[in-house]
């Protein structure tokens, strides 16, 4: 089966509701799997990671790992496409009615960057970009299940607050995206090419405090910019 067919149906599974429960031993099972499959690509990278050694870290035999994943392509697909949709669920639940725009989206840029900012986030991001120059598919599926999803929530929630009157905002996608970038300047570029570690509080409350002032510099409606 081609990459590009293994990773279409990985991302199908990954964002789709499982028939499995989640207590269901098909489930546990399948998490077990994995969560060896993310210790042994952490550890190899893509290309270093043999499906024996993802068995083995799992716990499990090489025939059962086949069940579940029938290539390491389509395992890794699963495991990057999950873990992101996964983050972008928890970050980006924001309160619409909440009239304190300015609070809901300290708080986010917050949230955003400590996840973001992990070894184990930046490191799984360095696995899809070795990836993606030789499964391009991977690539693309991961860019949307993550970032994409990540700026539709809050452009999203931007949508509602422009309809409040709270926000003046044309393009709330790009907005959306601009929000995100502001927060995360100067700070993820640096981890990607191993330049110091995760950011600090102090690093993060300034980033954020930034974002916020040049966000409604930009896009606060009249009343939200004073």
């Amino acid at each position: 089966m081609s990459d590009v067919k293994d990773i279409a149906r990985a991302q199908a599974a990954a964002l789709s509701p499982s028939p499995a429960t989640e207590d269901s031993p098909e489930s546990a099972k399948r998490r077990q799997i994995l969560e060896g499959a993310r210790q042994v690509f952490l550890a190899s990278g893509f290309d270093g990671a043999s499906m024996g050694e993802i068995a083995k870290a799992a716990g499990v035999s090489k025939g059962t790992l086949y069940v579940y994943f029938d290539s390491k392509e389509s395992l890794f697909a699963a495991l990057t496409l999950e873990e992101k949709q996964g983050l972008a669920e928890v970050l980006f639940k924001l309160d619409a009615d909440d009239p304190d725009v300015r609070s809901v989206l300290t708080q986010l840029g917050h949230t955003y960057l400590s996840r973001m900012g992990t070894p184990e986030h930046i490191s799984s991001i360095r696995m899809v970009i070795g990836a993606a120059d030789k499964f391009p598919a991977l690539g693309q599926a991961f860019y949307e299940a993550g970032p994409c999803q990540g700026v539709a929530r809050l452009a999203a929630y931007f949508d509602r607050q422009v309809e409040a009157g709270r926000l003046s905002i044309e393009d709330t996608g790009v907005a959306a995206q601009h929000f995100l970038d502001l927060c995360s300047s100067g700070l993820m570029k640096r981890q990607l090419f191993a330049v110091g570690g995760p950011p600090t509080q102090d690093e993060i409350k300034t980033n954020v405090a930034n974002a916020v002032r040049v966000f409604f510099a930009a896009y606060g409606s009249d009343a939200a910019r004073r």
